[in-house]
């Protein structure tokens, strides 16, 4: 049973599988929450696309807001919340930049009309109107009409390496479960938290 499991990757796993085999949209959904170097916050959902010991991986333009925010403060908190099941997962931890081998094998795995929209795309910037957005995918579309879409130079890939890892498990009453795994120099350290 997930619940007996004492590593936090091994129980993410766990969680992931029944989340994947129970939710009806995205199991892979996470919130992605940063700062800006005022000290706003700001969350978005992204979508995981892989994950080990090393880390969370997503991908995106690293021209964006949520780019930006990584690259000045270094750390990042994701959240995933499977309402279904009634669970969530919080994640705390200093992000790095996947490696170049790593984002190109994931960007060719991407449907083509993805990859032709992050060359169209200036994410999180201002668009006067959708015709223009639109257009630029067209010219995309036009630019690697006969051959593979590569990679554009500002989309890479984001991994955070957890130290902190909490699983809350919804009980009755509000009287929740929380599961706290903090990163230790040999690994790692379980405790509770109140709900």
């Amino acid at each position: 049973m997930s619940d007996t499991l004492t590593d936090p990757h091994k129980l993410f796993d766990a969680w992931l599988a029944e989340a994947v085999a129970s939710e009806p949209n995205d199991p892979t959904a996470m919130t992605v929450a940063t700062v800006s170097d005022d000290g706003q916050p700001s969350a978005r959902m992204v979508l995981m696309k892989g994950h080990d010991a090393r880390g969370f991986v997503f991908y995106t333009n690293q021209e964006s807001r949520k780019a930006a925010e990584l690259a000045s403060g270094g750390r990042a908190a994701l959240l995933f919340h499977w309402k279904t099941l009634r669970r969530q997962i919080r994640i705390e931890g200093p992000m790095s930049i996947v490696s170049a081998e790593e984002a190109d094998a994931y960007f060719a795995s991407r449907a083509r009309d993805s990859q032709l929209g992050a060359w169209a795309s200036d994410q999180s910037r201002p668009l006067d109107r959708r015709e223009t957005f639109e257009a630029r995918f067209e010219e995309a579309q036009a630019r690697f009409a006969d051959a593979p879409v590569p990679r554009p130079p500002h989309w890479g890939g984001y991994r955070v390496a957890p130290e902190r890892i909490e699983f809350w498990q919804d009980r009755a009453h509000r009287l929740h479960e929380r599961r706290l795994f903090t990163r230790e120099a040999e690994g790692w350290s379980e405790g509770l938290l109140y709900p």
